[in-house]
């Protein structure tokens, strides 16, 4: 049997990693070279992401940086790969190995490498981003550091390895960079390493170029991090032996002062297997504590474990011991100010607080974790998010939270989830995950798997400090049907609520329904006013990347006259709260725009089918969704409050709104776009003057643009003065270009 065989076998049967360890701090990622941050109520992790990669599953291709949160140092928030490499901004950076970070005044700051040719900084106001480039911004370039291209200082000053940046910033927003390792003839083991001063200015930083500054440590061989204690500073590195050894300073720049190894070769690190290799490290004071992070082998090692290939799929090989490694955490004590060598444990840090169950969390928060997987959803310019999949096919599929404190007592747990399977639940047990039975959520069914729906579970027996409460996760034992976004305990069980007008205010029937805003969402099953085929709002770009309906994933744009609904899918539908004044016949306009020969819609009021599918039109030309064409349909309708449901039943349309007109078959003519289509052609009516000023006849620009519009009216090619007919604008025009 090969080694993936025996690991996945093992994990069927559901068999412990060394009686549920805490460390490492996640058991279904490879994560790698972790650096450390704090601040008044968190402790943040960043690492690599050492799973397999796309592009070659046996060398150091880090694709991207996954982080980590915890206030209470025991259950841990995996926020997912929050920067991807190669897909953020473009071709950069390369491979961001051995990444650094550090928090000010609310501010996430991340300094990468470029592979091993360079060094640049990222920023965002929160751990999920979205991230921008704070060098760029200021200086008109991407690295503060490169061995190519441009940069702030020009170079990496002689260093082999231009990479493993740390991050340091002090209480008055001065910030440095250090980074460098590897040896060539300039610059050789012990004299590898510069370190480059910054300022902070409400997220903005301008590098001092003229502050590069070559630093000296023993034997330093990669991954510097500078901390500070006191009045102190610390330089931290790996060795060629591949130990972390360190030097103390009185001043950040140095010259440091070696004293000794501070975390010793990861081959003594419990559960490895005597596997050794490289090391990188991040050390942080949190409430009165100091921390040390660093990667091992357990995972790679661990026969009972699959590792990464819950990840991707791709175990046909023996998984790579050097390049596939986990991430733990552990105190870290002082002798006076010198560290006390690092002792690797299999519990990790003491939980210093205890956990409050009543906030809302991402579901891929714990302690531990068995057999899950996660799935990172990005969309650009808005924080990543992050899905917990359970693998169900599994013996056991359950995540675990440490030292909760439910107070009183939860009667309910509201979990936000998608479900695309037949008997999804997720169970509560306590003490164990065959424990106590503390309730029992049954999953909704949702559209797909990028919908996610409140679910109401009523709890028992939930009070005081509970030392281990497990979601349990469980179905027909069909892997990737469900993912869980979110989930809060609450203290007492939450009444469903309805749908709610936008605004306040029914729409008035008859008259005009603006489609963008459709109904608000109530809460709990049955209470939806929308369904979405994914989560991204693919309009938000068009309004300068803020979604008019946030959180909803509905894809609205904003145009010229307003905002329309767009990418319309079959199987997604809006609500709306309307009231018919009478009863009887009216005509139903829609005002709709699409490319496609096979767009389609219905109308429903409560549930009932009042239209017929209706065809959209096709558009012909480059305008094909800006040009509106009305539709109309003759429905009956009875007096009172209903609900009125669009559905789309052929792909790829935009919808502006909808109106009622009383009566059969009622004049489109005094419908609202007659009235804007009749504006938009004044408007885009212009006078053609000749270059001697003589009137050469007149132009409509609503369908194209000047030149085409020119030459598709017969006007010879030349230069033309145009002037609005109904208004003051005026410009040039040249045809024979």
């Amino acid at each position: 049997m090969k080694r993936w065989e025996k690991m996945a076998l093992a994990a069927t049967l559901g068999l412990s990693i060394s009686a549920y360890a805490d460390n490492p701090i996640s058991t279904y990622h490879y994560l790698a070279d972790p650096s450390a941050a704090a601040d008044d109520s968190t402790f943040y992790i960043l690492t690599d992401v050492d799973d397999y990669s796309p592009q070659k599953n046996y060398d150091y291709d880090i694709v991207g940086l996954n982080a980590f949160t915890s206030q209470d140092m025991k259950n841990w928030t995996d926020h997912g790969m929050v920067f991807r490499s190669k897909r953020e901004f473009g071709d950069y950076p390369n491979n961001t190995w051995a990444s650094g970070i550090a928090v000010h005044k609310g501010r996430i700051y991340i300094v990468y490498p470029n592979g091993a040719s360079g060094v640049g900084m990222l920023t965002a106001t929160s751990i999920d981003g979205p991230y921008t480039d704070p060098v760029k911004e200021t200086h008109g370039v991407n690295y503060i550091a490169a061995s190519y291209g441009s940069s702030v200082i020009g170079g990496c000053d002689g260093i082999a390895h231009c990479f493993d940046p740390g991050i340091f910033i002090e209480d008055d927003g001065t910030g440095y960079v250090i980074f460098g390792g590897g040896e060539n003839g300039q610059r050789p083991y012990g004299n590898n390493l510069d370190i480059i001063k910054f300022t902070e200015n409400n997220g903005k930083i301008t590098i001092d170029k003229n502050s590069l500054t070559r630093v000296s440590a023993q034997n330093s061989f990669e991954a510097p991090y500078i901390h500070k204690k006191g009045n102190k500073y610390y330089l931290s590195f790996n060795t060629p032996p591949q130990v972390i050894d360190y030097g103390m300073a009185d001043k950040i720049t140095g010259p440091y002062t070696f004293v000794g190894t501070v975390i010793p070769g990861i081959s003594s690190v419990p559960d490895a297997h005597n596997e050794g290799g490289n090391n990188h490290q991040g050390f942080a004071e949190f409430q009165g504590k100091w921390y040390a992070v660093y990667h091992d082998r357990r995972l790679v090692t661990a026969d009972e474990h699959p590792g990464s290939c819950t990840q991707s799929g791709q175990c046909t090989n023996s998984p790579n011991k050097e390049n596939h490694r986990s991430v733990s955490i552990d105190e870290l004590t002082w002798n006076g100010d010198k560290m006390n060598k690092l002792t690797f444990t299999r519990e990790g840090p003491k939980q210093i607080k205890n956990f409050d169950p009543y906030k809302t969390y991402k579901a891929t928060t714990s302690s531990k974790q068995m057999n899950i997987r996660s799935r990172t959803d990005w969309t650009q310019g808005k924080p990543v998010v992050h899905v917990l999949l359970p693998l169900t096919s599994r013996s056991e599929s359950w995540i675990r939270v440490s030292g909760v404190d439910f107070g009183n007592g939860a009667q309910n747990l509201r979990i936000k989830a998608a479900n695309v399977g037949d008997g999804n639940k997720i169970e509560i047990h306590t003490g164990s995950a065959s424990g106590t039975l503390a309730g029992t959520c049954e999953l909704a069914k949702t559209a797909n798997n990028k919908t996610f729906v409140d679910n109401d579970c009523e709890m028992k027996g939930l009070t005081g400090v509970i030392d281990q409460v497990f979601f349990v996760f469980k179905n027909n034992g069909k892997d990737s049907t469900m993912g869980v976004l979110e989930w809060e305990f609450q203290g007492a069980k939450r009444e469903p609520e309805p749908q709610t007008p936008f605004g306040g205010k029914a729409w008035a029937i008859p008259g005009k329904i603006e489609m963008e805003n459709f109904d608000e969402p109530g809460y709990g099953t049955g209470n939806d006013s929308y369904a979405d085929n994914d989560s991204d709002d693919h309009g938000a770009e068009s309004n300068g990347g803020k979604s008019y309906r946030e959180g909803t994933g509905v894809d609205i744009y904003k145009k010229n006259n307003g905002y329309v609904v767009g990418y319309n899918q079959s199987g997604e539908w809006l609500e709306y709260t309307v009231d018919v004044a009478e009863a009887g016949d009216y005509t139903m306009f829609a005002s709709v725009a699409s490319a496609n020969a096979t767009s389609s819609f219905q109308l429903a009021i409560d549930g009932d089918n009042i239209t017929e599918e209706i065809a959209v039109p096709k558009n012909d030309g480059e305008e094909n969704y800006d040009d509106y064409s009305l539709v109309q349909a003759n429905v009956k309708l009875t007096a009172g409050k209903h609900i009125l449901r669009f559905t789309v039943t052929g792909d790829w349309m935009d919808i502006d709104y909808i109106e009622f007109a009383a009566g059969k078959d009622a004049d489109p003519g005094k419908t609202s776009i007659a009235q804007i289509k009749l504006q938009n052609k004044i408007e885009k009516s212009y006078n053609v003057f000749s270059l001697t000023g003589v009137k050469v006849g007149t132009v409509d620009l609503s369908r194209m643009d000047a030149p085409k519009a020119l030459k598709a009216a017969g006007f010879a090619k030349g230069v033309y003065m145009l002037k609005q007919v109904n208004g003051s604008k005026k410009f040039m025009v040249n045809t024979s270009k």
